[in-house]
This record gives structure tokens, sequence and C-alpha cells, in this order.
């Protein structure tokens, strides 16, 4: 009977202490949402104009470290575009190129918190950070020419399928988030984060522009299932004779890879383990 009484009493305290255990939960994973936006930079973008920001939909799954370090796993959804009409160089208005591109794309990234973060210690509710970390994004770009849309890559604007084998590309790039952001949680086991952070690639062609003209006479004459040799120069469709895409004349700038940005808000919900400050497992063998 007295050992009854002793677990009765030893539960309805811990009931009555749920609130003090819930402040000394700890939790070392979260699922997060997150909404933004993105604009792309590159050949067809050499100045860093931020007139075609698109909509960004991620997702991530973070895991603290401590309160200084977390992984995280994304995964985004965006897309790029850019159109040389938004230019102001008079040689950029007339090349008259454009692209779109979907991008979807996933990472790990590594978080390191100027200041210890700890959800629910409301000693620790804020900090900024810094991120860095490698992942890969998949884009395909394309274009709309006399109401078609086409893909750019597939047409082989640059002479990859006329001999210039060495300028094809694929659909898959690396990619390498590298940026900052801030943290603080609105309550114990849900954070707000904003978050601003480049993505360095590994390809010149996300806009499908990255060298040289290499000359109408390379592509086959123009046909709506073959309009290769109008994308390639699209400059007579703004100007009169010559045409500006004579071979070897700069298209593109090889010299720099392109790049797009993401600026993320995000809500993250903590998966939790709770504990409370004394030891139960002592507690019961003390009962028995």
């Amino acid at each position: 009977m007295g050992k009854l009484f002793s677990t009765f009493v030893l539960g309805f305290s811990l009931l009555a202490a749920g609130d003090a255990c819930a402040q000394s939960y700890y939790t070392t994973t979260e699922f997060s949402v997150s909404l933004g936006g993105s604009q792309y930079f590159g050949d067809l973008n050499e100045n860093y104009g931020f007139k075609t920001i698109a909509p960004v939909y991620g997702v991530y799954m973070r895991k603290r470290l401590g309160g200084y370090i977390a992984l995280k796993a994304v995964a985004n959804y965006t897309d790029v575009g850019y159109d040389d009409k938004m230019n102001k160089v008079p040689y950029e208005v007339a090349r008259n190129l454009n692209f779109k591109s979907n991008i979807y794309e996933v990472a790990v990234q590594a978080e390191f918190n100027f200041f210890k973060f700890a959800t629910g210690d409301p000693y620790h509710r804020f900090t900024p950070y810094i991120t860095s970390g490698i992942g890969a994004f998949y884009y395909d770009p394309y274009t709309t020419y006399k109401g078609v849309k086409y893909n750019l890559r597939e047409q082989g604007t640059e002479g990859q399928n006329a001999g210039y084998g060495n300028r094809k590309y694929g659909k898959v790039s690396p990619c390498f988030p590298l940026g900052v952001g801030i943290k603080y949680w609105i309550r114990p086991g849900v954070n707000f984060a904003f978050e601003i952070a480049d993505r360095l690639t590994t390809t010149d062609y996300l806009d499908d522009v990255s060298t040289t003209y290499v000359g109408v006479d390379k592509f086959k004459k123009v046909t709506v299932a073959n309009p290769s040799a109008a994308l390639q120069d699209r400059s007579l469709e703004v100007q009169s004779e010559p045409a500006l895409g004579r071979p070897g004349k700069q298209r593109g700038n090889s010299s720099n890879y392109d790049q797009y940005i993401m600026a993320t808000f995000s809500l993250s919900w903590h998966f939790t383990t709770y504990r409370c400050p004394q030891d139960l497992n002592a507690d019961l063998i003390r009962v028995k």
C-alpha cells in the first residue's frame, strides 16, 4: 500500500510540474517551410539588376549540433530569367537575347551562430549567423520565338550542335550557397529565420549565353521545328542590317560563371524530447 501511495504521489507531482519540465526540454531536429524571392546574375544581367525577382518556395530539415553550429538539408524551387531589353548598355540591348528557367535545388548547409541560440531559453533567443554549403540544381533555359516556346539547350545556340562540342552543357550543375541570416525563437519549439544566400555555380550556361557567335552559316535554314539560326542571333528583331552575330564576335562573358541569389523567410518547428530536471529513473528505483 505504501509503495502504491508513493507512486501515486510521484505521478501527481510530475503532472503538477509539467510546465516546469516542459521548459527543460531539449531538441536537436526541426522542420521548416520557407518563402522568399530570387534573382539571377550572369551574362544577360552583368550589372546586378533586380528586375526579374521571382518567388522561392522551400523546405529544410535542420539538426542542431550545439548552441553555435547547425546543419540543414535544403530543397528549394524558383524560376529565373532576364531580357536584354531591360539593360541600358547599347550593345546588350542590340543583342536582344532573353531566357527563363525553372530551378530545382537541393543542398546541405552549415550554420555558424554568432551568439549561443537555444529555443525556449530567454537568455539565448536571438542570433545572427553565417552559412555556407554545397548542393546541386536542375536548370533548362528556354525562350519564346514567334509565340512558340523553345528549349535553348537543344537548339545549341553557340554552335554546340555544329562542331563546337566543348560548349555543350547539361541540366544539372553544382552550387555553393554562401550567405548570412538571423534567427529568433517566437515561442519554445517555434523559430523564425531570415536568410540571404548567393548561389555560386560552376556553369556559365544558366542563361544559355557564354562565349562567341559562330555565324549563321553554321545553322540550318530557319523552320518552326528548327529555329536555331534565328535564336543564336536575335539582333535583327530590333535593328536593321548588319546582324550583330558575326563569327567570333562576343556573345557573352565566359570569364565569370552565372549565379542566383535567394532571400527567404522561414518558420520551423522542433521535434522535441522532454526531460525533467530530476533523474526519473532514480526516483522510480527509490519507490520500489
